[in-house]
């Protein structure tokens, strides 16, 4: 069940969390793509960064 977190006094929804750790994440694939060569496949690469974020942060709040 989610909960909220405690940060100082100030309730967090578990929301915001999985938006802060999508966020390593998502840059952690993002540089495996770019050193790979395969970022440069799409065509706009701004858009697919975003809908990776997107994808990262809905299979966090779905398994974790």
């Amino acid at each position: 069940m989610l909960t909220e977190f405690n940060l100082f006094g100030v309730f967090m929804a578990p929301v915001v969390v999985y938006a802060l750790a999508a966020l390593p994440l998502t840059m952690f694939v993002r540089f495996a793509l770019w050193w790979s060569g395969l970022l440069g496949w799409f065509w706009h690469i701004a858009l697919f960064e975003v809908s990776l974020y997107v994808c990262i942060f809905c299979l966090l709040i779905l398994y974790v």
